[in-house]
């Protein structure tokens, strides 16, 4: 026991997380300069749902380590587990919950059983391999067997079980993979850059793999290629960005036809794609004009949602009111935020009526978004609230996606078209270093506290209110530059 930092040699619970995530992000962690890792939000979640999950589950609560362990306490944390692997190999783990069950250990007429808490719908290698080795070593501390662990996910009346049996076949599966993160971990470079590294904006190491990805011209760098596409292309010969940039349009369309129809149709527009970003060039694909909604127009709302996925609850509708002046031309500087709560205790009814004499005080007015979120979670809560389908086929045809008319008029030299990507090329920057929707999404529930009667500091949702605005503002960024 203690409270000591692992030794260099070992293997613990969190590098076989890593681990299972990305090869490369358990190098990272145990070798990488902490100068270039980046502070993310998404750990600070993981721990906010951790301990919403926990405080659903058991009803006072738990105690600290091993001596809560002897006085035979329900719940107990912060005991880090200290033994040797399934090949003898030293490892660690630091559960972050201990479940009193039946049994006999050494403590008493009872054994404990680890817990994990869940982010996400599916139960994955992710959380069974660590549970299994929390499990494997709370055998060797309680000297008698665990023969199931829990998973909990979502929170309060929504909290969801799931027992994982401590199986041969997991047993072995751990086995195996503690032999390959050993391995790993014993070469003096990192391992290669994921195939698949749409998973890298969460990681607090996507600033050296950028840029290693950007030097090598890695072809996850084109946009459009992931990881699939990036193994037929490589079987194909092709290796990197440059010589998937030089390749024969046509040639390549013929030969990506042998994995299917639909990947030689895409091919011509992958090399075209290689080609603008090898070369920094825009390009343009339809000369027709990309907005001609705003012909006329008298003005524009700006819209951004932010959400809180695992409460499947879109917390933020906001919008920024941007008219014509009466030169003709738009006025940024009479640009005016509003933001329409969506507070539990008040009903989504309560924020669609809102929301409907926003959109009615400025009728005629387009409403801009970026990506298909805020169309698609508003006209399903406009069905859920009774319109009809002209009333709702009227909302969706108002709603104009930015993204698709940059998509569809041009091809930029950029690795993804996302707002933050495209509105940051053109200049735009936000005015919260390093905000992004997790970092609103934090900032909501610390707002929100443990009830409606526990708020946070306001201010938290003012800095959310800022990053709403700022994304609207950089919506308009990307219009204001297709127009």
């Amino acid at each position: 026991m203690g409270d000591t930092q692992p030794a260099a040699s070992v293997l613990t619970d969190r590098l076989l997380r890593s681990w299972l995530r990305c090869r490369r992000r358990a190098w990272l962690d145990r070798y990488g300069d902490p100068a270039e890792r980046q502070w993310t939000a998404h750990r600070n979640l993981q721990l906010d749902h951790q301990q919403r999950c926990f405080v659903a589950l058991l009803p006072d609560p738990p105690s600290r380590g091993e001596p809560a362990c002897r006085e035979g306490a329900a719940g107990v944390v912060g005991l880090r587990l200290k033994g040797v692997g399934p090949a003898g190999e030293p490892v660690e783990a630091h559960p972050p919950l201990l479940l009193k069950v039946k049994g006999h250990s050494r403590w008493g007429p009872y054994t404990y059983q680890p817990v994990l808490a869940r982010q996400g719908r599916r139960l994955t290698r992710e959380h069974q391999l660590p549970l299994a080795l929390m499990a494997h070593l709370l055998e060797q501390e309680q000297q008698a067997p665990v023969t199931e662990m829990l998973v909990v996910g979502g929170s309060g009346r929504r909290l969801e079980r799931d027992r994982v049996g401590f199986s041969h076949g997991l047993r072995r599966q751990l086995g195996d993979a503690l032999r390959k993160l050993s391995s790993d971990l014993s070469h003096s470079q990192p391992p290669a850059l994921a195939a698949d590294r749409r998973k890298c904006t969460l990681c607090s190491w996507r600033g050296p793999c950028n840029s290693e990805a950007v030097a090598q011209g890695h072809l996850s760098e084109v946009s459009g290629i992931g990881a699939k596409r990036r193994e037929m292309l490589q079987e194909l010969g092709i290796k990197g960005l440059s010589e998937l940039a030089a390749a024969d349009a046509d040639q390549l369309a013929s030969r990506m036809e042998r994995f299917g129809e639909q990947h030689g149709e895409v091919a011509r527009s992958l090399v075209a794609q290689a080609r603008v970003q090898r070369d920094g060039r825009v390009e343009p694909l339809l000369a027709s004009p990309s907005l001609p909604e705003l012909q006329g127009a008298p003005g524009v709302l700006l819209y951004d949602i932010e959400s809180d996925p695992d409460a499947r609850h879109d917390f933020l509708h906001g919008f920024v009111r941007l008219p014509r002046g009466d030169n003709g031309r738009w006025d940024p500087a009479a640009a005016r935020y509003h933001p329409v709560l969506a507070l539990a205790r008040h009903g989504e009814s309560r924020c669609w009526q809102r929301l409907q004499d926003l959109l009615a005080h400025y009728k005629n007015w387009p409403v801009l978004h970026y990506g298909e979120t805020e169309a698609l979670a508003l006209c399903r809560m406009a069905q859920r609230q009774g319109q009809t389908d002209a009333e709702v086929t009227a909302l969706r045809h108002r709603l104009i996606d930015v993204h698709v008319r940059v998509r569809r008029h041009w091809r930029l030299p950029l690795s993804g078209y996302g707002l933050k990507p495209v509105a940051s090329w053109l200049g735009f920057q936000w005015s919260q270093v390093g905000a992004d929707g997790a970092r609103a999404l934090l900032w909501w529930r610390q707002w929100q506290g443990t009830g409606p009667e526990h708020r946070g500091s306001d201010h938290a949702l003012r800095w959310i209110f800022q990053y709403n605005r700022d994304d609207c503002l950089a919506t308009w960024a990307v219009a204001d530059w297709l127009l």
